[in-house]
């Protein structure tokens, strides 16, 4: 399967999926191609703003010098080393801090779909990120 990006002759924009290249040429000259918001049949295919993967890593910086699972590993320390973990009481703490309750600090932990929902609702900014269990026995 192939994602285009389309655009009308009213100028809507839209994505299509298509088999192939070839499927989507064959379609688009008989008609079957059509706006999902005004059904224009004069569709066209647009530039996608999609991220181009360079040939070459960064100067400086050889592709084989990047070690991911270091990176990861590194990300993860800091995180747990500059963040206190405040478990599933984290929507509960972000939320305080937000209001001025307690005093703004790094936290971690975790939080239901409802209430990151609620974080979401009162400005309360936070980002999504798995950390793996610690495998120490006395900590789970």
């Amino acid at each position: 399967m192939i994602a285009f990006d389309l655009e009308c002759s009213a100028g809507h924009l839209f994505e299509g999926w298509f088999d192939s290249g070839e499927a989507f040429e064959e379609q688009l000259a008989r008609d079957l191609v059509r706006c999902p918001y005004c059904d224009d049949t004069a569709v066209r295919r647009v530039l996608s703003p999609v991220a181009v993967k360079k040939s070459q890593a960064p100067e400086g910086v050889s592709r084989e010098a990047i070690d991911y699972r270091r990176l990861a590993r590194e990300i993860v320390n800091y995180v747990k080393e500059n963040f206190e973990d405040v478990g599933p009481r984290f929507a509960a703490e972000a939320l305080k801090m937000q209001y001025g309750v307690k005093e703004r600090r790094n936290i971690r932990g975790s939080a239901t779909a409802e209430e990151e929902k609620i974080l979401e609702k009162e400005g309360v900014p936070f980002f999504k990120f798995p950390l793996p269990k610690d495998t120490d026995p006395e900590k789970n």
